[in-house]
């Protein structure tokens, strides 16, 4: 779930200690200025909300839907260890999208990483502000001692690429996917499955990582449905993908929120994570696998990574551990405006149902913060009514 919303109770936290937040990043207040003219035509046009007639004050980033516009926020703010509240004062909506001098700054800045894209790299995204940030606010000017005598920091398993010369005798694709099938239960039995009903627990920044309900609904080949319930009334955050289209609302957030329809990655993203939930299909979801990838451990557990890239060319990553042969983490990409944002999916304790090898705890970590899904109960064919995955109602407060 790659956009988030603040809630009003987060709102308070942010308050009492800015610093808590300080590395979730950013604290999306996604519609705080929204009007509702714009709302009305968005839904009367059935075309996917611009930036542009949903937020105030937008003057270097034009031209996004909403989906793009808060995921380049998202990159932003990762990329300064910053939040919405260093700059904008999320308790008064009324002033949100006014000037101020970060704001400004933030604009020159986009401004000159394009500036130097189209002088030196044919307008490819060379640099971004990663590249002088590395998650602070002021890029460091002076070389540090303490970091070249120092150790080197463990290696980012997410990092990792394939070296000119790939490594020597790394399993194909199809041997690590075959391996992977044979360890959910084989072919046959994944093939049998052609819905699910699963109930657990959602633990996320928009629950203040308090556990809550959530229901998920799943039929082959690849529609899915989420539904957290905040337990404020009937208040819900909702994820569906119809095997086309995708949406999400958010309920609980400072002012009503309508349907956002994800599009370019965001979609790409819902369909790949849809179409994961009946992994017989693995090796025609994406294009052009590759592995030879260098010796990679995640917790300790040695992995192979096969990368496939999506109908975008954006890559995404499977890590299978080694020993079980079963997928450990999936790590995807959208592109911003301003640069690549990952996705990580960590899937672990995985149990036996109906012969088929399920992972009863995924946790997702993206920009905009982290979510954990515990599951407790799983029916496997149970019957999904086609409503469920149908666009969502807007989130009710």
């Amino acid at each position: 779930m790659p956009i988030s919303y603040v809630t009003e109770a987060g709102v308070n936290m942010i308050r009492a200690s800015r610093h808590t937040f300080r590395r979730v990043a950013p604290l999306v207040f996604v519609y705080i200025v929204v009007t509702a003219a714009a709302i009305g035509q968005a839904a009367q046009q059935e075309k996917p909300p611009m930036a542009d007639d949903v937020f105030k004050n937008i003057q270097v980033l034009r031209g996004l839907t909403v989906d793009e516009f808060m995921g380049t926020m998202g990159f932003i703010s990762a990329s300064l260890a910053m939040n919405c509240s260093d700059c904008h004062d999320p308790t008064d909506a009324a002033s949100y999208a006014a000037d101020n001098p970060r704001k400004q700054t933030a604009r020159r800045m986009i401004v000159m990483v394009d500036a130097l894209n189209k002088a030196n790299f044919g307008g490819r995204r060379v640099v971004t502000c990663y590249s002088c940030h590395r998650g602070a606010d002021r890029p460091k000017i002076t070389p540090s001692l303490v970091e070249q005598y120092s150790p080197p920091p463990a290696d980012d398993p997410n990092e990792a690429e394939i070296p000119r010369t790939p490594r020597p005798n790394a399993p194909s694709a199809d041997q690590v996917f075959d391996k992977y099938l044979q360890a959910l239960g084989g072919a046959q039995r994944l093939a049998a499955v052609t819905s699910f009903i699963a109930r657990g627990t959602y633990a996320g920044f928009d629950t203040l990582n308090e556990k809550v309900p959530v229901d998920i609904y799943a039929k082959a080949p690849n529609q899915r449905t989420t539904v957290v319930h905040l337990g404020a009334g009937a208040a819900e955050n909702v994820r569906v993908f119809d095997g086309r289209n995708a949406w999400i609302t958010s309920a609980g957030t400072l002012m009503p929120i309508p349907v956002v329809p994800l599009t370019t990655g965001e979609l790409e993203g819902a369909k790949v994570e849809a179409a994961l939930s009946f992994p017989g299909q693995i090796k025609q979801l994406l294009k052009e696998w590759r592995t030879g990838f260098p010796a990679t451990v995640i917790a300790g557990k040695p992995v192979d990574v096969v990368q496939g890239t999506q109908p975008d060319n954006t890559p995404v990553k499977f890590y299978f551990d080694r020993e079980t042969g079963l997928l450990a983490r999936m790590v995807r990409y959208t592109s911003t405006r301003l640069g690549f944002n990952p996705i990580q999916v960590d899937y672990a304790d995985y149990r036996t149902v109906s012969g088929v090898k399920v992972p009863f705890k995924v946790t997702t970590t993206w920009t905009d913060g982290r979510s954990i899904v515990e599951l407790s109960d799983l029916q496997v064919n149970a019957p999904v009514d086609a409503t469920r995955f149908a666009k969502p109602m807007p989130a009710a407060r």
